[in-house]
């Protein structure tokens, strides 16, 4: 395969688009309330948390993302397959989503979206993902994901790396 055929053109995140491997956390279009004497405005049921299974519970974190620039090697994937894992940005800035359906127990050919900064992933428990790629900046995530006894991490290697170069 040349190096074109792994290059991967990068998508707009939106919601149908990102439905087969999780939720974008996003007030855009979403269903939303008063609350709090009408003072404040609650976006409703953003993202399916799921990390109950054998026992987890939920956990808050928050990771700070060096900044990549293009082009951009994928080259290994992981997953959870005991609970979703959230990505709510910090700072208004892009990063770059790569996702992959599952080939048989390994990842398959991946997907990139750019999320804009106002937008959150929640990957559906067992989604192939890339680790977290920020792109102009140091970049912090507010991550809720699962905690708790049992194996929630698998990686996996391509045999060739792919290439996301910035380019839709």
């Amino acid at each position: 395969m040349s190096g074109t055929d792994r290059d991967l053109p990068v998508h707009p995140l939106t919601r149908a688009a990102f439905a087969p491997f999780g939720d974008v956390i996003e007030t855009n279009g979403a269903a939303h309330f008063a609350i709090n004497g009408g003072t404040t405005t609650r976006f409703h049921d953003l993202a399916r948390v799921d990390v109950s299974a054998q026992g987890g519970h939920p956990l808050i974190s928050i990771f700070r993302g060096q900044p990549f620039a293009f082009p951009i090697e994928i080259a290994m994937m992981e997953r959870h397959p005991l609970g979703s894992q959230a990505f709510a940005p910090l700072q208004d800035r892009a990063y770059l989503v790569v996702v992959a359906p599952d080939a048989d127990g390994a990842p398959g050919t991946p997907v990139a979206f750019l999320a804009r900064g106002r937008q959150g992933v929640n990957y559906a428990p067992g989604t192939w993902h890339h680790p977290l790629l920020s792109l102009e900046a140091v970049s912090e995530f507010l991550v809720v994901d699962r905690g708790g006894e049992g194996n929630n991490l698998e990686e996996a290697r391509y045999r060739a790396p792919y290439r996301v170069t910035g380019k839709a």
